[in-house]
């Protein structure tokens, strides 16, 4: 049979198989679907075949052939939580925390989420779109081949509609698969700081019917920051259930600085993802283990505050629960372009081992996205989403940090860089 691509003879080739048609949860986190010798099969831009070198070969030619000796082939990496559209930095908020600061302090006086909404509000959709475009050419080439992208530095309709229209631009011009979410609920702008109630009317009656009324509206979920110096449980729970009442998924950050029930919330509501949990109870990670709601850790977050608490991922996993990775890519706390890393971070600070933390990066990140079905794996009938890593074992992924292992990127079966 002919096939476009064939990439063959790899030391091992990671299918990820979902299981029971989802992720993988609990214990049974980590399930590679290893194969020695492997090879993957490429047609129309999906997995036709994936198994043993001499079994694929026999059946299928293809036209181009990568011989992948003595390398590692996987799924390409979803990275489930972005805020990767913005414009300018925060390097000085950076020394500010190297001095002791900390992030509610640099908040208080003006910096934070706010500052970088400053700039996104001054800046062009092709300013946007541009200095965004950088960032996911990096992630990209660090093997990241779905994104989850947030508004949410735009704080008021018009902005908020900017944002969009950025995402929209890159969408449809840029390899990476993006998968957009309204995040409007980031923070409360300056103008209604006397007013947060007043703010959340101003999301919830007019922002997200302009959102899902624009000739462009492309989203998919909505997303509340529900914690300390954001929002309250009470209003998170208003603006997440008119999303819902308008038939958009649900996410939530939650647990990052201090719990308020955010966790609880997200599976009453049925969110496809709670993210951060860095401080969830234990009663809401039993809640989570039995629920269909993805925890996504952020670990570049702690990472980039100099924090010491991490995402409690044995807790989840010891209820059963489902659990993703994400870099959280944002100006403020964690400008971070590589999955590896985030990888390699996991594996120190929440004691995954490199099998887990590999399918955390792609078909547990897939579910948090809703894309489960289609990415995150290399079984038949999945897009071609496929990386090459120059590492002679999975272990090698979370062993190494500070380079990148990617030597070559597929996407949707069409190859991308010949070297990175």
């Amino acid at each position: 049979m002919k096939a476009d691509l064939l990439i063959h003879s790899a030391a091992q080739l990671c299918v990820v198989p979902s299981h029971d048609g989802g992720p993988q949860r609990g214990h049974r986190l980590g399930d590679l679907g290893l194969v020695e010798d492997g090879a993957v099969a490429c047609a129309d831009g999906r997995i036709v075949a994936a198994g043993p070198t001499a079994e694929v070969r026999a059946d299928w030619q293809a036209a181009v052939e990568l011989d992948a000796s003595g390398q590692v082939v996987c799924p390409g990496f979803v990275d489930a939580h972005t805020h990767v559209v913005w414009a300018g930095d925060r390097a000085d908020e950076f020394v500010q925390r190297v001095q002791g600061a900390t992030y509610q302090e640099i908040q208080a006086r003006g910096g934070g989420i706010m500052a970088t909404v400053r700039a996104t509000r001054a800046a062009s959709v092709e300013r946007l779109a541009n200095e965004s475009r950088s960032r996911l050419d990096r992630m990209l080439a660090h093997g990241s081949t779905t994104v989850e992208v947030k508004t949410g530095y735009g704080l008021s309709t018009a902005c908020e509609l900017k944002m969009l229209e950025a995402i929209d631009a890159l969408a449809v011009s840029h390899p990476v698969t993006l998968v957009p979410t309204f995040l409007a609920a980031h923070a409360v702008p300056d103008e209604y700081g006397d007013d947060p109630d007043g703010y959340v009317d101003l999301v919830v009656e007019e922002m997200l019917p302009a959102i899902l009324q624009s000739p462009i509206s492309n989203f998919q979920f909505c997303d509340v920051f529900c914690d300390e110096g954001a929002f309250t449980l009470a209003q998170t729970r208003r603006v997440l259930e008119a999303a819902r009442d308008l038939g958009m998924g649900l996410k939530i950050h939650a647990d990052e600085f201090r719990p308020l029930g955010g966790v609880a919330l997200a599976v009453e509501l049925g969110a496809i993802s709670a993210d951060h949990l860095v401080c969830t109870p234990p009663e809401e990670i039993e809640l989570l283990g039995q629920s269909e709601t993805v925890a996504v850790a952020l670990p570049a977050t702690p990472f980039g505050l100099a924090h010491r608490a991490y995402t409690p991922a044995h807790a989840i996993l010891e209820a059963g629960g489902a659990l993703a990775l994400a870099t959280d890519c944002n100006p403020g706390t964690a400008w971070c372009e590589s999955m590896t890393f985030v990888i390699a971070l996991a594996c120190r600070t929440m004691r995954l081992t490199p099998a887990q933390a590999l399918v955390a990066a792609t078909l547990n990140s897939a579910c948090a996205v809703g894309l489960g079905a289609r990415v995150g794996s290399l079984q038949p009938g999945y897009d071609a989403d496929i990386l090459i890593l120059d590492l002679p074992g999975v272990q090698h992924l979370g062993y190494r940090f500070g380079g990148n292992p990617v030597r070559q990127v597929v996407k949707q079966g069409r190859l991308i860089q010949a070297s990175l």
